[in-house]
């Protein structure tokens, strides 16, 4: 009978402690305790509405805080800020950006560190460079990946080297809305240089371009070795993408060897009734037109 005693005591007491639901000290070294998603609602009511409309509110949701302690399930518990009618130094966790990067993410972690997305965080340089998850996502949103703006906005606040390559007149279509920025990049980590979402440059930009990728009987080195070597991907000033205009770009490897190897950039260039035919058109790319390889010799 005793063992049968204590074993409901333990079983009440487990009850009893469930129920309180104890969570973070106020600051103070009190134990606040859950208040409801109605004491937030109370004075939080634009808060709380864009939280309902969001994907963290659907109770169907395996795991969403609707199903364990709503607001209360990400912000901790607030039976202290309630008491006190609200303020700081009260336990409560405010995602705040100049609050420290690890200690924003955590929460969001604590959900979503096991989802496939989130595999190679730890090897990302956004969680180097200190960038958390409220960063780029609103857990009150109701927009596609619950992203604070659409891309490439949401990127272009951080990168604005980027944004300035994009609206030069060579281009990926990223701002006409015909590509994203991950479509070549994972924001969440990976093994690739650049974050990209493959193995090499290279193997990105064969996924669209794959007419470049060979094999050809006569192989450009440069070509095969990385594609940046001739093409800026955000953007330039030169057709196709390229870092500098042909002969120029050429000349960059073929300067003295060769034919007509010094480079077709002197006035003298123009005199007479014959100009050099290399200062017309495509320069080089006149008689060399397949540049990233060929089945004929010298690119042709």
């Amino acid at each position: 009978m005793k063992k049968i005693a204590y074993g409901l005591a333990a079983l009440l007491s487990l009850i009893i402690l469930l129920a309180v639901q104890p969570g973070p000290a106020d600051g103070q070294g009190q134990a606040n305790t859950y208040a409801g998603s109605d004491a937030c609602k109370a004075c939080h009511a634009d808060q709380h509405a864009s939280y309902s409309k969001a994907m963290h509110a659907k109770k169907d949701v395996k795991g969403s805080p609707a199903n364990q302690f709503g607001c209360e399930s990400c912000h901790g518990a607030g039976s202290g800020h309630v008491e006190k009618g609200g303020g700081k130094g009260t336990g409560m966790v405010a995602f705040s950006r100049k609050a420290d990067a690890r200690d924003n993410s955590s929460k969001c972690l604590s959900c979503h560190e096991e989802s496939k997305q989130l595999a190679f965080w730890d090897n990302g340089r956004h969680k180097s460079a200190g960038v958390s998850c409220p960063d780029c996502h609103s857990a009150h949103g109701n927009a596609e990946k619950m992203l604070k703006s659409s891309q490439p906005d949401l990127c272009y606040g951080c990168h604005k080297d980027i944004r300035m390559m994009s609206n030069r007149q060579s281009h990926h279509p990223v701002k006409e809305g015909k590509m994203k920025c991950t479509d070549c990049h994972d924001p969440h980590g990976g093994f690739g240089d650049k974050m990209v979402k493959a193995d090499s440059v290279n193997e990105l930009c064969f996924r669209c371009h794959a007419e470049k990728r060979g094999p050809f009987r006569t192989e450009h080195q440069p070509v095969a070795e990385n594609c940046l070597n001739c093409h800026n991907s955000h953007g330039s000033n030169h057709r196709a993408l390229l870092v500098s205009k042909p002969p120029q770009l050429c000349q960059e490897c073929h300067g003295s060897g060769g034919h007509r190897g010094r480079a077709y950039t002197r006035q003298s260039t123009f005199k007479g009734s014959d100009p050099q035919i290399q200062m017309y058109g495509r320069a080089c790319l006149n008689c060399h037109t397949n540049i990233h390889g060929s089945s004929a010799e010298l690119l042709r």
